[in-house]
């Protein structure tokens, strides 16, 4: 178990989809088991760090890998970042573990591209997805919905639905409102709004 455990291609695999769960967990946090997942997979990495003989230097690409990627959430340039952190990851996990000498991966090249390609696709893909909903989330602020106007997509009283923003909303009002007005936002309740007919 300890042999196949400590061979610097099952390591680099086990590396690899430790980042992968910890991106997952970054960008969908909520159960908890993408992030028991990710830190069970690191702890694995950890020991196998300890017992094999690695490069620091590329363990210190691999930190930045993750200080790039923390930043590609918090900076106007995420894509510049989210970049860098591939390209870290990358270079970081391919070189960990010594080969014959410091320029040379221990880990088999071929396993290195395969995982390289699928891996940084996908933390590519994902989180510039995610990047892109929280955009729109910040441009469609639920507190500058007052005073927005619309269009009553069904009659309205009680309950109805309005299209404000380019949205489909829940809606209400105090005065029946006939399908087709136009309407302005005069409040919120959490996600129904508000409405009165513009007159």
């Amino acid at each position: 178990m300890n042999e196949t455990l400590l061979n610097p291609n099952v390591a680099y695999v086990v590396l690899v989809v430790g980042f992968m769960l910890t991106v997952m967990a970054v960008i969908a946090p909520g159960t908890g088991l993408l992030e028991l997942g990710a830190l069970a997979l690191f702890i694995m990495a950890a020991w196998e760090i300890l017992n094999l003989p690695v490069n620091f230097w590329a363990l210190a690409v691999l930190l930045l890998a993750a200080v790039f990627f923390l930043l590609a959430f918090r900076r106007t340039w995420s894509q510049l970042f989210l970049g860098l952190s591939i390209l870290s990851l990358v270079i970081g996990s391919a070189f960990l573990f010594q080969g014959e000498a410091w320029y040379q991966p221990a880990v088999n090249p071929i396993l290195a591209v395969v995982a390289s390609v699928l891996s940084s696709g996908f933390i590519w893909f994902a989180t510039h997805k995610a990047l892109e909903a929280r955009r729109l989330a910040l441009a469609h602020s639920l507190e500058e919905l007052v005073g927005a106007t619309g269009e009553a997509k069904t009659a309205i009283y009680d309950e109805g639905s309005v299209q404000v923003g380019g949205e489909l909303w829940s809606a209400h009002s105090k005065e029946p409102i006939p399908t087709g007005s136009k309407v302005r936002v005069v409040g919120r309740e959490g996600f129904i709004l508000e409405v009165e007919a513009i007159t």
